[in-house]
């Protein structure tokens, strides 16, 4: 067994260690196929008033420029789907990923101890860990490893998971032993596109953000259009439609990171006490979550937009 594989196969090990669903490698080089598609994306406003989106456009699609003298993206699924929901269903919904504490801290703190393994275990060797927040197109890396395609609905789908899980990413300066992308199995089906609320699949694999129920929720900061009045399927915050329809995520099973897990409260609060949430319930329920990205007004913004 060469160095390469000797390397990948122990830092696969530690991921699984650290409870990560899944890790697979690839070359860090300049994502070619990626450039055009998002070029005409942000060509055709799709990103909305995601400003940030047009920033760094070269660092976006090459990994070199974010890690100097950067040879491997290591990318690594966690999976966060519930064991169990919601109980009103008349309430608001909030998207399965904000259940918990917030995936950036619980994330990054593995990454930092699957980097300190690989120093200790390897010797020399420098990275960054990525998690949704920097301009790294986590799902190209993430099918470019093969640990999924990127299916119609643009998440990424795998087939013994479905796509309930987080994308992250380190970045280093070591070379290992590369995976090969998996094929695509969307098939003819066209269950997210038919199901969206909004219609912001607006082709096989091209979604409008600008039209996505998560962007209106989470990151428009103005008031939401009329126009879509009647249309948010009572989502408060994010959107998990096209996941939920996704043939492939019957095969999702409950993640077992505690610290995924809500406050009781956030499952069992009623319609009518969602509607009149107060600044301290809101604080208690969303202790530490990724919901307070859209604070207490945008919260009671978005409740107040599903009963007009």
């Amino acid at each position: 067994m060469n160095l390469k594989t000797k390397y990948s196969q122990f830092i696969k090990s530690e991921a699984k260690r650290l409870g990560f669903l899944s890790c697979g490698i690839s070359k860090a080089e300049f994502l070619e196929e990626e450039a055009p598609r998002l070029e005409k994306w942000l060509n055709n406003n799709m990103h909305g008033e995601m400003q940030y989106m047009e920033n760094h456009f070269d660092k976006r699609l090459d990994p070199t420029k974010l890690v100097d003298d950067s040879k491997s993206v290591i990318s690594l699924l966690l999976n966060y789907f519930p064991s169990e929901n919601q109980k009103d269903p008349d309430a608001p919904k909030i998207s399965k990923y904000a259940y918990g504490t917030d995936y950036h801290f619980v994330i990054k703190d593995k990454l930092k101890e699957l980097l300190q393994s690989i120093q200790e275990e390897i010797g020399e060797v420098h990275g960054r860990a990525f998690v949704d927040s920097a301009p790294v197109l986590d799902k190209a890396w993430a099918a470019k490893s093969g640990l999924g395609w990127i299916g119609k609905n643009s998440n990424l789908l795998t087939q013994q998971v479905g796509s309930f899980y987080f994308i992250a990413e380190l970045i280093i300066d070591l070379d290992l032993a590369y995976d090969m992308p998996v094929t695509d199995h969307c098939g003819t089906c066209t269950a997210c596109i038919d199901a969206c609320p909004t219609q912001a699949i607006v082709e096989p694999y091209v979604v409008d953000g600008s039209k996505c129920i998560s962007y209106f929720t989470i990151e428009l900061k103005a008031e939401i259009p009329n126009s879509y009045s009647g249309q948010f399927d009572d989502w408060m915050f994010g959107c998990d439609v096209c996941q939920d329809v996704c043939p492939w995520n019957r095969f999702s099973k409950p993640h077992n990171e505690p610290l995924f897990n809500p406050k009781p409260e956030l499952l069992t609060m009623s319609k009518k006490e969602w509607q009149e949430i107060t600044q301290e319930v809101f604080s208690r329920v969303f202790q530490k979550s990724a919901v307070k990205r859209t604070k207490f007004s945008g919260l009671k913004r978005n409740i107040k937009f599903l009963e007009d």
